[in-house]
């Protein structure tokens, strides 16, 4: 939960914001006191802190030095008992000095926050492991007379008080803390409930009637079953940033300058140049000065053909370089590439969304202080009444039994891990309790076109080549295929895959942006050889109207059309080249195209059906794309889509979803690019193919692991499903507290019954999560 405390003033929006990771927190309780103890502080405009991003963000109103603010951030955050993950500046990593000691990066903050995750889970791990060993035994002898023996309580006690005081420690900690900042959560009835069975019972044990009842086996259950919810709830979502931490993996650790020398990419500063060689990663954005080459950039645009680069030519970093050798001068580093950027938006989008607390949480705002007052009512009236503090503290002790919240803390996470797990067989990942109350309500549903709703592959379509035989038109094809293997791009690729035959050539060259020519045996009209040139039509001297006439005909159809054609080769050589003694300035004749072959990206075969079981959920379908209005139509019209978005640039998809929106939308985004990481985060429901960039998949808040466009529909059903299973769980485990905690206070229960009837409501609600287990695709 984040809300800024104040609106920004137009000198403090001025201000940038000082931005910290924070470590420890655990609940929107956590972030609501933490915003509060920083939005006090001298020299503070608006403070925001974000529990899904874990971040604390704050606008200084310019009246305090921004350095000392930091500080006294740091000191504020530290102090209510989190930890702060950015390093300052100045300051030297963990395990290793930084010669530079420069700031914290992104990278350094995910490194700190994935090392105290691991430390949660394995926290919770021992902790639920002993518990559970400790409570089995307490539970047998307390709950079934015939395993119980003379002074059986004392062990009972033994064994109890290690789980309550010990395993339980961290929801002591957490409910001291939600006191601290005059919040409550499920954590306060646990350590409240626990707390005071334990004390009750060993006060029974020490000084009340003889063969009184004690409840050691309530606190310990409570705690073991709340431990294992709670370790498989960190331990599913501590890998939530993980791709966006792998970003910076697509750039290695070093980076080899123009004169040959070798440094780390982090000492790589703005107007260095440095080396790309094929195969390897710009190491940040920059400006070709040097070289050609085909740079893969699926990355960034998400589209499968790889861009043009040379002098003059912008290039990102984190991008590769499929062929050729470059020299790149550095335009941007470190928090400035595009990349860094790219993080930064999808974190801004995931903190833009509605910050919805766990739905148990929610209740809990209300639930917990209602049973605490209730309790303490209980315990007043019946002193008044009786006079008797035993039967008192019996009726306050029931209520606070009945009431923990066994049935309440495991429907969440139960009905998660059961929904998920069958997801998983289904090849749906689901994030998280949010994703499935954002699923629920949807009017939208955006598709990416490439390699979303198309394969993301091309291939070729159809070719001609008029006036010629089939002989002869076969024969150019396998030329022009023989040349096209050379090449790395994935139109040369298609092109070469639809032939088998293969003839030698030599002399391979490419015009980057354009074609490619190489000198092929026997490849001429007259049986001579040929330089055989394959590419756009810039490349040709003359295009005859009939090929003209068929390309624009394909290209209305939303293929890519490419030219060939032959011309003689410069000198007489074999395979071309200069002939002992020929001149070696020859004039190239006029190059005329004699042939054309168009390719496409295929729709998916499954795409139409996906298409419709979206509309069998009752939901609009847009097609958002970057290519041509006239292949974005087509695929459209093909799958029988609402509305069709197309010539969006890459940065521009986040707009279109918050007009969607701002127009009173519920909106998904299904998509499969690092350019659609953004808009995945930006949409109230984020759905990634699953065979798409890692960042996709982070920004989205359900993964397709497969590239069937079919299981977006199936996933929008299961969180459906699953998120009408989490309320019907909260449901019935509130209604059974609204029913029994009456009873419980009026001494019509006493702590047994409402531990058993505790026992039931958690079954009720484990056989109702069990229930998703028979989920069906549509």
């Amino acid at each position: 939960m984040s809300t800024d405390t104040a609106p920004e003033t137009p000198a403090e929006a001025d201000e940038p914001t000082i931005d910290l990771a924070v470590g420890g927190m655990t609940c929107a309780g956590c972030a609501s006191g933490i915003q509060r103890g920083l939005a006090i502080l001298p020299g503070v405009g608006a403070a925001d802190v974000n529990i899904a991003t874990r971040r604390a963000t704050v606008r200084p109103d310019g009246t305090l030095d921004r350095d000392e603010l930091e500080e006294a951030m740091r000191a504020a955050i530290t102090g209510l008992g989190y930890q702060v993950l950015t390093r300052p500046a100045g300051a030297a990593p963990e395990g290793g000095a930084d010669p530079a000691h420069r700031p914290s990066s992104r990278e350094d903050e995910a490194a700190a926050q994935a090392a105290n995750d691991a430390r949660r889970i394995a926290d919770y791990r021992r902790r639920f492991l002993v518990a559970a060993a400790l409570t089995v035994p307490v539970a047998l002898v307390s709950m079934v007379p015939a395993l119980q023996f003379e002074g059986w309580e004392w062990w009972a006690a033994l064994l109890a008080t290690p789980v309550v005081w010990w395993a339980a420690w961290p929801f002591h900690v957490s409910a001291w803390k939600g006191a601290r900042h005059r919040t409550t959560t499920m954590d306060t009835l646990v350590s409240l409930g626990t707390s005071v069975a334990w004390l009750w019972s060993m006060w029974t044990l020490l000084a009340g009637p003889a063969h009184a009842h004690v409840y050691f086996e309530t606190g310990a259950v409570i705690v073991a079953l709340i431990l294992l919810g709670k370790w498989l709830e960190v331990r599913s979502t501590a890998r939530a940033g993980d791709a966006i931490r792998a970003l910076g993996a697509r750039q290695s650790a070093t980076v080899t300058l123009e004169d040959g020398t070798e440094i780390p990419r982090d000492a790589l500063g703005v107007g260095m140049r440095f080396l790309v060689r094929p195969g390897e990663a710009v190491a940040t954005d920059g400006v070709v000065v040097d070289g050609a080459a085909a740079v893969d950039a699926s990355l960034v645009t998400g589209e499968p053909v790889p861009v043009a680069a040379r002098p003059g030519t912008e290039v990102v970093g984190g991008t590769i370089a499929a062929d050729g050798t470059l020299t790149v001068e550095a335009t941007r580093v470190g928090e400035e590439t595009m990349l860094a950027q790219i993080a930064r938006m999808v974190d801004e989008a995931q903190a833009g969304k509605a910050r919805l607390q766990r739905l148990a949480d929610r209740v809990s705002a209300v639930f917990v202080p209602a049973v605490i007052g209730i309790a303490a009512v209980t315990l007043v009236v019946w002193l008044l009444a009786t006079g008797d503090l035993g039967s008192a503290i019996t009726a306050a002790v029931a209520v606070l039994i009945i009431s923990c919240p066994c049935a309440m803390g495991l429907a969440t996470p139960l009905a998660i891990m059961v929904g998920t797990g069958r997801g998983a067989q289904l090849g749906i990942l689901v994030r998280g309790a949010q994703a499935l109350e954002d699923a629920r309500s949807l009017q939208t549903v955006v598709l990416d076109k490439t390699g979303t709703v198309t394969e993301g592959r091309m291939e070729v379509v159809a070719s001609t080549a008029p006036g010629m035989g089939d002989d002869a038109a076969a024969a150019l094809l396998d030329a022009v295929a023989s040349v096209e293997a050379r090449s790395e791009h994935p139109v040369a690729a298609a092109i070469a895959a639809s032939r088998d035959g293969r003839i030698p050539l030599k002399g391979f060259r490419s015009t980057p942006g354009q074609g490619v020519t190489a000198t092929v045996q026997k490849a001429g009209a007259d049986g001579a050889h040929a330089d055989v040139t394959v590419g756009s039509r810039r490349l040709f001297d003359e295009v005859p109207p009939t090929l003209a006439a068929w390309a624009v005909e394909r290209e209305e159809r939303g293929e890519t059309v490419v030219f060939a054609g032959r011309q003689a080769p410069l000198g007489g050589g074999l395979l071309g080249g200069t002939a002992a003694g020929a001149s070696s300035t020859l004039t190239r004749t006029a190059l005329a195209a004699e042939a054309a072959i168009a390719v496409r990206d295929r729709i998916k075969g499954t795409a139409p059906e996906a298409v419709e079981a979206l509309h069998a959920l009752d939901v609009d379908v847009v097609l958002l794309t970057g290519d041509n209005r006239r292949a974005a139509d087509a695929v459209g019209a093909a799958l029988g889509i609402d509305r069709v978005i197309a010539e969006v640039l890459p940065g521009d998809k986040e707009d279109v979803i918050r007009e969607l929106q701002a127009g009173g939308r519920r909106v998904a985004m299904v998509g499969d690019g690092v350019n659609d990481a953004p808009a995945l985060a930006a949409a109230d429901l984020g759905i990634a193919i699953g065979t798409g960039a890692d960042v996709a998949r982070e920004a989205s808040d359900l993964t397709l692991v497969g590239g069937d466009p079919r299981a977006a529909a199936d996933a929008i059903a299961l969180s459906r499903r699953t998120y009408a299973t989490i309320r019907g769980n909260l449901f019935w485990a509130f209604a059974y507290n609204v029913c029994m905690i009456p009873l419980a206070a009026v001494g019509v229960l006493d702590p047994m019954i409402a531990a058993g009837a505790m026992g039931a409501s958690s079954l009720f609600v484990v056989g109702n999560s069990l229930r998703l287990r028979g989920f069906q695709r549509r």
